[in-house]
């Protein structure tokens, strides 16, 4: 029998606050508890969707696992080593296998660079290549991605949006990393430009061997690109499966929400799940379950018991709902 796979990255029990600070002498008089207790892994070579509303604290996940934010508690494993407060010294070892795709191509690239300046700059601090072969190895980075020579001595401005996604991708994989953690990578693209970049993402996934924590709020592109799916609602997860288990059977009332919201020709009106009311602040989560306020199947019980994210009677699915073996 072969020894189970050692997670590629592993968060246990993570929690990102944010102090509130008031007075002359900014006495901290609360946090802001964007990330409050959310478990976690992915294994080599897969795809992990992490879905949920605007302000929910996905971004705030990703950026605490590339030493962006501040760690409150919990732990983050990569690659089996502890990196949750690691120093930027002795996270350089492990940047080449971590890397990350932002929402934004136009704000995360240098406008002073040129392309083959921003795709090789790793490869240089990394000392993967000497100079001279600089411009060989954007060539075939290039060609990775569907761009051509043409775009080696032109700069961030004179591109479209889908192409310069591509040229973070190219960035992104050219160091040949374990893990790329992909933050929004399609939201700001127009739909057939969304198509294409996911079917790069995939491509490259195959060729390389590479693990994506692929970060959205459409719930339309995650069957495309994901093995499984994390559910997140106010800092905390609700719901977490393989991908295609969690969109046909969705267990949490608001993973069905989301999914009801999912534009489909010939869907009735009757089968969307409107929520009433808004997202609580994460200064001031409600007691219990924090869903509830805006849950149709709450009960009293929802409102002052907190309910763990455990397995159900199918042991790749875990759920946090009290109720989730009734609706």
């Amino acid at each position: 029998m072969n020894a189970p796979t050692q997670p590629l990255l592993n968060l246990k029990n993570l929690r990102v606050w944010y102090p509130i600070r008031r007075g002359i002498l900014s006495h901290t008089v609360g946090h802001v508890r964007a990330v409050d207790g959310v478990s976690l892994h992915i294994a080599p070579g897969e795809t992990l969707a992490l879905v949920g509303e605007s302000g929910c604290g996905k971004t705030t996940l990703a950026r605490a696992i590339l030493g962006l934010e501040p760690v409150r508690d919990g732990s983050i494993a990569f690659q089996g080593r502890d990196i949750t407060r690691a120093s930027n010294a002795a996270r350089r070892p492990i940047r080449p296998d971590l890397q990350v795709v932002f929402q934004d191509p136009f704000a995360s690239l240098n406008p002073r660079m040129t392309v083959m300046d921003i795709i090789t700059e790793g490869l240089i601090r990394h000392a993967r290549i000497k100079p001279r072969e600089r411009e060989s190895e954007a060539l075939r980075l290039l060609a990775d991605v569907g761009l051509g020579r043409d775009a080696l001595h032109r700069y961030p401005h004179e591109f479209s949006g889908g192409q310069r996604q591509r040229i973070c991708v190219a960035r992104a994989v050219s160091l040949h990393p374990k893990l790329i953690i992909c933050d929004e990578p399609v939201s700001a693209l127009d739909v057939s430009v969304q198509a294409q970049v996911l079917n790069l993402l995939m491509d490259l996934r195959d060729k390389y061997g590479l693990a994506y924590l692929f970060i959205t709020h459409d719930l339309g592109v995650v069957r495309t690109i994901a093995h499984r799916t994390a559910v997140m609602y106010l800092g905390q997860l609700v719901e977490t499966g393989p991908t295609e288990s969690v969109i046909s059977s969705p267990r949490h009332p608001y993973t069905r929400a989301l999914i009801s919201a999912i534009p489909r020709a010939g869907k009735p009106r009757t089968e969307r799940v409107v929520l009433t009311g808004d997202v609580p602040p994460p200064a001031n989560p409600p007691a219990g379950c924090r869903f509830h306020p805006r849950c149709p199947h709450a009960i009293d019980q929802c409102r002052t018991t907190i309910p763990p994210l455990e397995s159900t009677t199918d042991p790749t699915r875990q759920v946090a709902c009290i109720r989730q073996s009734e609706i």
